[in-house]
């Protein structure tokens, strides 16, 4: 089945809003300011990998990542149900047109 261009405009669209949103928050912003000093740090002194700031570092790296994936996911979910639920609204809708 091939979407609309509309649809993927809307698609592509939300996505976009999305990301913004995950973008300009502003405990993603703390965690990535957080995760660029740790990395600024880190490559202070060409040794760090042997110190606890190499470990610092990875750590509020990894944690960054999994509070975005874990954000993009349950956005992802409810964007989903949405879509399921107008979409079977519609479907609803034009069964019911037929009958009559």
């Amino acid at each position: 089945m091939k979407l609309p261009t509309w649809f993927k405009s809307v698609l592509q669209s939300r996505l976009d809003d999305v990301f913004a949103r995950v973008a300009l928050d502003p405990e993603f912003r703390r965690i990535r300011e957080e995760k660029d000093l740790a990395f600024q740090r880190l490559f202070s002194d060409p040794t760090i990998i042997n110190k606890p700031e190499f470990s610092e570092w990875e750590d509020i790296s990894h944690y960054k990542q999994e509070i975005e994936n874990e954000y993009l996911y349950w956005q992802g979910m409810q964007d989903g149900a949405q879509l399921a639920y107008v979409i079977m609204a519609l479907i609803m809708d034009d069964e019911q047109e037929k009958e009559e």
